[in-house]
Parts: structure tokens; sequence; C-alpha cells
């Protein structure tokens, strides 16, 4: 007898043994969670994150280890604008700086600052400790400011700086991210009652997809300290992890009920055979794809990666191993209690009618339904050539948040607290002074350019070593703006001339806007080399799965016209304003520079996903000696329940991140909602089916699929079984008739 694949040995042991495979599996969770919070999370530093010429003036700085500290200011502007109250503001000022000084947690208080136009009066103060814990220790200055505020009502008393920005950003988007949960978790067992009509069935997936997210966010933090972790990493594993999580078990889930519906003792085993396959195929599938950013060179798309192959791996596992073993103690309890009128519709076993007449167009029109659809896909990537690329900044947060409001009034006044560029220096210690004198010229230089902000005079910090020099020289525009852009060039052009006779300098500019600079034309430079290798990826995959050139080829070019398509949905809804009202943004004019690479590769991957499985009940109906448009019209009609199933939880759970307050969430769940819809509906209907009616046996060239031997069991009726018995006909995949 035939060895039985590890999918099946693994299901077996489980469900023989489901209370230990359950405990091994609470186990494994609650290890990699408490193990992750003990070790913490090692964020990717300003060093690190860096690339270009910002990149390597970020690393100078680290080199000199100047200290960093915790500063704030007070703000005090008058209620309606205009020129303060000498007096009045003198006194609040002076208030301030009594009250900030009693604190434990100030280490000192600067003097007043008046704004040039008169407008503001600036308080600086600087706190204790390190800047990573400020958000979390500032809430007495915070206090502090509202007394200050109180006691002098005819002024406007703000305050800003590294706690208060971060704690006020932090509770604005720790809110966003709360409502997020508590939309999705509902809404998803909603649609999961829909699928399963039984509330326990509902329940499974999502409460194994929430262990996996969990187990993967220790893991990651784990990683983190070999390769560092992006901020928004823990955001990206919940997105990913309750998407393919939910999915994985939804096929596995559907095909073990299929099976026992049908009476078959050993349902747990074929799901395991075929659905198990699946989720295989599927999370490698994934995991590869992701593993092309690794290609970018880059930390934060390096975190990105690391962090979506660990979830979606989590979620393969445990629908692999702890599934089974919940189905065997569940048995035909997991179908209750059942919700009357959801359970009748998914138990109906009759052809359905809307699939067919859906695939009827392209059926019987295939050139003309091509045609029409492709060229509409097409028409929509058009907007995709004008994509424009930038980093998110403070311009592209909501006005709503009162930390930014009040920090575009201190921007305002004074513009040296804003946009900032940094010039590091690195020179052999007995060239400091040589170093200081051409910087002190540079400064001088930038005092009579109008790119450059007059409010204040630069400052020459050099290092205990007098070794490393820095200079920050600030510009009044906006880190998005032009001017802000050709004030980084004219630094860049000006600091290799004023550094021109130093021997041994190492030099570079940095701040927010080079960073943003450099980060998008890195990209640029690595794009072709990810692209590349996901497109290569796609072809040698599809070409294993299926022997077949014509599949492997149509699915890269189905996929590259999905996500062209998404991503020119992507530039007209983000980078134009007609959308601002719906999805509550201000248009930067720009897409987020990370997104469009993560995009395509999360994009690749998934549709991989729904391709496979197609194109696998397809062949699976080719194998029984259909004609080619009878056994697309069969493929497609066989799959429609699950993947319309799985489509919607994905579009449901991305669609949902497109209400945050963060613009890089909203266009990263508005772009892969939009992908799945497209890829789910527009080429599952329309053109998929209409290019295979078109090639017609030309489909399978060069390995058509092998008819069932005679008495091997494999019928029409069983397509996947048929699969199994001839392994030319492809990989097994679930469906459910609807």
């Amino acid at each position: 007898m035939a060895k039985r694949p590890l999918t099946v040995r693994v299901a077996r042991w489980s469900a023989a043994r489901p209370w230990s495979a359950i405990g091994l599996w609470l186990v494994f969770v609650a290890l990699c969670v408490g193990l992750g919070g003990a070790a913490g999370t090692n964020g990717i530093s300003d060093a690190e994150s860096g690339v270009g010429g910002s990149g390597r003036a970020a690393l100078i700085a680290e080199s000199a280890r100047f200290p960093v500290k915790a500063e704030e200011n007070v703000l005090i502007t008058a209620v309606r604008g205009g020129p303060l109250d000498a007096r009045a503001s003198r006194d609040a000022a002076a208030d301030v700086a009594r009250r900030m000084k009693a604190l434990p947690e100030v280490e000192s208080v600067g003097r007043q600052v008046r704004s040039q136009d008169r407008t503001a009066v600036l308080v600086p103060v600087v706190m204790k400790g390190d800047t990573e814990t400020a958000d979390r220790r500032v809430v007495p200055l915070l206090a502090q400011s509202k007394a200050v505020q109180d006691a002098h009502p005819g002024l406007r008393v703000e305050q800003v700086g590294t706690g208060s920005t971060a704690k006020g950003l932090g509770d604005t988007l720790g809110e966003d991210f709360k409502r997020a949960e508590f939309i999705s978790l509902p809404l998803t067992l909603l649609i999961m009652l829909a699928v399963f009509g039984a509330v326990i069935a509902a329940g499974v997936p999502v409460l194994l997809a929430l262990s996996s997210v969990g187990a993967a966010i220790g893991l990651s933090a784990l990683v983190s300290h070999l390769l560092p972790a992006t901020g928004v990493i823990n955001n990206v594993i919940l997105l990913m992890g309750m998407a393919v999580g939910v999915d994985y078990s939804l096929f596995y889930l559907k095909r073990e009920r299929e099976e026992r519906r049908r009476g078959r003792a050993d349902a747990i085993e074929i799901a395991a055979e075929t659905s198990g396959h699946t989720v295989v195929v599927s999370g490698g599938t994934v995991i590869v794809a992701m593993a092309g950013l690794y290609l970018a060179q880059e930390a934060t798309f390096t975190s990105l990666a690391s962090g979506s192959i660990i979830v979606v791996a989590v979620a393969v596992l445990a629908s692999l191993t702890v599934l089974p073993a919940l189905l065997a103690k569940l048995g035909p309890r997991v179908d209750r209690p059942r919700v009357p009128f959801l359970w009748r519709l998914t138990m109906r076993t009759r052809e359905p009618r809307l699939w067919p007449a859906l695939l009827r167009p392209a059926l019987n029109h295939p050139a003309l339904t091509l045609a029409v659809s492709a060229g509409a896909l097409l028409l929509l990537t058009v907007p995709a050539l004008d994509m424009r690329l930038k980093q998110p900044g403070s311009d592209d947060l909501s006005r709503d948040i009162p930390v930014i409001r009040a920090m575009d009034r201190l921007t305002a006044a004074f513009p040296s607290e804003g946009t900032t560029h940094q010039v590091a220096v690195r020179a052999p210690a007995e060239n400091a002074d040589q170093v200081r004198t051409s910087l002190a010229g540079l400064a001088r230089r930038t005092a009579a350019d109008p790119l450059f902000a007059h409010d204040r005079r630069p400052e020459i910090r050099t290092s205990a070593d007098r070794r490393v020099h820095l200079v920050d020289i600030a510009t009044p525009h906006s880190p998005k703006s032009d001017g802000a852009r050709r004030s980084l060039g004219t630094l860049r052009t000006w600091l290799p001339q004023a550094l021109a006779g130093v021997p041994g300098a190492e030099y570079g500019v940095g701040g927010k806007v080079a960073d943003g600079v450099d980060f998008t034309d890195h990209l640029e430079r690595r794009l072709p080399w990810v692209v590349g290798f996901v497109l290569l990826l796609t072809l040698v995959m599809m070409g294993a799965v299926f022997r077949s050139v014509a599949v492997a080829v149509s699915a890269t070019v189905l996929n590259l016209l999905s996500a062209g398509a998404a991503f020119g949905l992507l530039v007209l809804v983000f980078q134009h304003t007609w959308a601002e009202g719906i999805l509550d943004f201000t248009s930067s004019g720009a897409v987020v520079s990370w997104l469009p690479l993560f995009l395509f590769v999360v994009l690749f991957g998934l549709s991989m996903d729904y391709h496979v499985f197609v194109v696998s009940r397809i062949r699976e109906a080719a194998a029984t000696g259909l004609p080619t448009r009878e056994a697309v019209r069969e493929g497609i009609t066989r799959s429609a329940g699950v993947v319309t199933s799985a489509a919607i939880v994905m579009v449901a759970v991305f669609s949902i991140f497109g209400t945050l307050s963060m613009v890089e969430f909203k266009q990263l769940g508005v772009g892969l909602a939009a992908a799945i819809l497209i890829d789910a509906v527009v080429i599952r209907v329309f053109v998929l089916p209409a290019l295979m009616a078109l090639l017609g046996s030309w489909n399978w060239w060069p390995h058509p699929p092998a008819r069932p031997a005679a008495g091997s069991g494999a019928g029409a009726g069983n397509g996947a079984e048929a699969v199994l018995a001839h392994p030319r006909a492809g990989v097994a995949y679930e469906g459910e008739r609807r």
C-alpha cells in the first residue's frame, strides 16, 4: 500500500489524539506569546533603515553617540490668531516655566522665545530619561500645560514634542485599531455564519486565526532581535493572519463537512489529502512570494517579509495540526447550534443557477468577452503609469488630531522646529577645526537663501572625539513640497563644495525629506529584481503544478493584469481628491512609497492561491473527458462557493483597514480589497474562462490531463478523487456547491 501524504499522517495522528494535539497547540501559542513578550520587539533604528545619502548621514550621526533627550515645546498663541499681548504671553510663559521646573520628570526649562512675527511664544522643556518611554512619562507635563491654559483663558496653550506627539498619535491610532478589531471580529463571524449556517463551525476558523496571529506576533518579536522590526509589523501580521488564517480553516472545514455529509467515515483524512494539500500549496506560494521582498535589500521590507512569512506559516500549521483534532473531537457537533434559514441555504445540493448564468458570456462568446473584460482592466491600469511615490509624514495625518494641529501652529511660527535637514560629517580629529569652519560657511550661505529657515541660527555639534560634526538646517517648506526637495538638492550640491579642502571627510545629508527621496530612489532600483523574482516564481510554480506552459504563462499574465488594475484604482482614489470625504483623508497627491512593492508581492501570492484552486477544478473536470468549455463551466461552478466565501472574508478584513487614520493603512486596505475583488470576480468570471475557452486543448500542452482508469473508483462524481488517483490530473483542491 502506498505511503499516505504527510498531511494525512499528521491529520490521522491529531484525530486519534485530539487532546494531545489541542494541548500542544495551546502550549505553542502560549510559549510564543510569553517569550515574545519577555524579549520585547527590537525596532528598526534610523541608521538601520536608511539608504543612500540619508542612510550614510544616519550612520555617521549614530557613530558619534550624541546624547538624545526627549524635548517638549509649550506653544503660546492668541486664541483668534494675530499678535500676542506681550505682558499676558510673558506671564503665561513664566507660569509654564515655574510649573515645569517643579516636576521631577523635567531636567531643564529653557528661556522663552518669541517668534519673529510676534504671534507666538515658545518655552522649550527637556525631559529626563530616554526618548523611547517619553510618551509614558509626559502625562504630568501635559497636565501642567492644561493648568496654564485654564489659568490664562485668553491664550491658547499647547504642548508639542517627543513624548506628547507620540502619546497624541498613539491614543488616536490605538482607538482606531480598537474600533477596527471591534468591527472585524463580529463581521468575520457573521460571514462565517453565512457560509456554514452553524455557530461552532463559524467560530472555529476565527479562533484559529486569532491564535495564529498571537503566536506570530510573539515569534516576530523574537525574530526582531536578528532582523529588526518596523513599527507597523504587528498590524501587518494581524491583517495577513486574519485573512489567510480564516481562509485556510475554511477550505479544510468545508471539505470535511462535504465528505461527512456523503457518509464518509474518513472525512478528516480526505479533507487532509485534498484541502490540506491546498493549504500547503497556497501557504507555500504566499511564503515564497513574500520572500521576494528580501531582494529589496531594505530593513522595512525585510521586516514585512519576515512577519508575513511567520504568520502564514503558523496559519498553515494550525490548519494541518489542531484543526483535524478539533474536528475529530467535535464530530457532528461542529454543525451546532444551527441558524435555521442559513443552515438550509448552506445544505442545498441542487445545481446552482447563478454561476452558469454569469459564465455564459465568456463560454458562448469568449473572444468578445476576453476583449471587453481585459480591455476594461487595461484601461483601469492606465492611471498607474502616473503613480507618484512619497514617504508618509505629518502632512498625511488627520488634522482632527489635536497634537497635529498644534504642530502646524508651531512650525508656522517657528519654521526651524519643522522640516529639518541634518548635515553629518566625519573626518580625522586633527581636521575638526577645518570642518567646523566649512560648516559655519555653509550655514551662512543658507542664511541668504529663501529655501531655508532664518528664525534660528544653525548650531554645529561636535562629538567628544572631535571626529563627527552635525548641524541641523531647517526649511520653511512642508516635507512633501517641492520647496523642501529643492532645499535638499541645494544642500547636497553645496556640501561637497564646502568640504572640498578637508582630507578624509565623509558626509551626508539626512532628515525626513532626504529619507523619503532616497528610499523612493532605492525602491525604483530594486523593483525590477523583486518583480522579476515573483514573475519567475509564478511561471515555475504553475508549470510544476499543472505541467502546462499555457497555464503558467496565462497565470502570470492574469495576475499582472489584476495587480495593474488594483494599482490604477489606488492612484485614482489616493492621488486625487474626489474620495477624501468618503474615506476621510487628505490627498498628498502620491501613494506611500513602500506600498506598491509590498502590495505587488502579497497580491501575487494571494492571486496564485485562487488561480491554482480554480484551474485545478477545471483540470479535474477535463480529466473526466469533458470538452474544454464544459470543463471550465464545471470547474468554476464547483469551486464557486469556497472561492467566493474566501474572497468575501479577505475583502471584509482588508476593507476595515481603509477606515484607519493613517494614510498608509488606508491605502493598504483599499489596495488589497480592490485586488482580491478584481481577481475573484472579473478574472474568475470573465477573463479566465474566456481565455481557456479560446485556448481549448492547448490549455494543457504539453501534458494533457490523464483519463481515470476503469475501475479506479475515481469518476466524474468526485473530481478530487480522480486527481488523487492520477497525479497528472493536477493537485486536489476542495470545492463546495452553492
